[in-house]
């Protein structure tokens, strides 16, 4: 990639958003006022309440935080009525490798969002010198148990461990993280549906959708090209019609090409790498980074910020996502609602 000099400018001052309902709008800085939507079968009367900075140089904050609490909303009454009509509760397995205290807090807070919501979550945690025979064991047993709807493998595996050879070991059926690939490849053809979609680029593109962003023909750039992020999140942005570039680390002039999009996707894991200067005006500006960085004034001596430079891109962009309180909730409220599809395609429940 380009040498890029990073410098530390991401204090977030979030323009006001409330969300209430199904569907948002996207309203541009010079925008104050209230919209109503039309309403559907999980919300009645649905409106958005938002307040922007009459300047034109203060961008929408992409409220990810206020849609995922909608969704999960969604999810509850889903799984509320699934069990009164067909005695069902949707089953979610999660398997925990090692004693990282970042993964033993993300399963935490995927166990605590299932019991928000009704579904029953299931956990195994295994040694970090356990065999890859007792992760592939474990895995056996829920893809065997009918209780069981979605299975997750929090990631990453201990280095003894053949991640792809756990991941690929998951039913398909079952696979809510959707990094199976027949998953990954259905995603990738056109006219096949995969069974699941990865739940950050899921939450990418549903954040999107509920603020009324148009996609098709928009010009979108992707910077990062992981198989959990980057790369599914550039399918997706093609199946709307967009037209993709992805951005990663071979890329020549990655700031041209980034200041010809309508549409960023920012998942590379480095701090404060988009500038002002690479966006577009009135860009939609997704930031999937949340980076920590010194801070001496912080509690704990460092802040999240993403990889976008969050006070350059909000007097630019049209609309960003906050970091953190932007992409985070969503990929979780995904997680849940690949869980509740999972649920309701194995006993047929519409």
């Amino acid at each position: 990639m380009a040498s890029v000099m990073f410098t530390d400018c991401s204090s977030i001052s979030s323009t006001l958003l409330h969300v209430n309902g199904r569907r948002g709008a996207i309203l541009f800085p010079h925008c104050v006022g209230q919209l109503r939507l039309r309403s559907t079968a999980s919300a009645r009367g649905c409106s958005i309440s938002i307040r922007c900075s009459s300047s034109p140089s203060s961008a929408t904050s992409v409220d990810g935080k206020a849609v995922a609490k909608t969704i999960r909303d969604e999810i509850t009454l889903d799984v509320s009525r699934m069990k009164e009509s067909i005695g069902v509760v949707p089953g979610l397995a999660v398997i925990l490798v090692g004693d990282r205290k970042d993964s033993a807090t993300y399963v935490r807070n995927k166990k605590k969002a299932c019991e928000s919501v009704g579904i029953k979550s299931l956990e195994v945690r295994l040694a970090e010198d356990c065999s890859e025979e007792q992760v592939l064991k474990s895995i056996s047993c829920f893809n065997d148990d009918p209780s069981i709807h979605g299975i997750l493998v929090q990631l990453p595996l201990p280095s003894h461990m053949d991640e792809q050879n756990i991941l690929n070991a998951v039913s398909i059926e079952k696979d809510v993280d959707g990094f199976h690939p027949l998953n990954i490849g259905r995603l990738a053809m056109r006219g096949r549906e995969p069974l699941f979609v990865p739940c950050t680029p899921k939450g990418c593109i549903e954040l999107l959708h509920r603020y009324n962003v148009e996609i098709k023909g928009k010009r979108a750039v992707v910077i990062g090209r992981s198989n959990i992020v980057g790369m599914p999140a550039a399918l997706l942005l093609q199946r709307e019609d967009a037209t993709v570039s992805i951005i990663h680390s071979r890329t020549k002039n990655p700031e041209e090409i980034t200041r010809e999009a309508d549409i960023i996707i920012a998942a590379v894991g480095k701090p404060n790498m988009v500038r002002g200067s690479w966006i577009k005006p009135g860009a939609v500006i997704i930031d999937v980074g949340i980076n920590p960085v010194d801070d001496p004034n912080a509690p704990r001596g460092y802040r999240l910020v993403g990889d976008v430079c969050y006070e350059e891109a909000c007097q630019i962009a049209s609309a960003i996502t906050p970091v953190p309180g932007g992409v985070g909730p969503m990929t979780i409220a995904m997680l849940l609602s690949n869980t509740l599809i999972s649920a309701k395609r194995i006993h047929n429940f519409e």
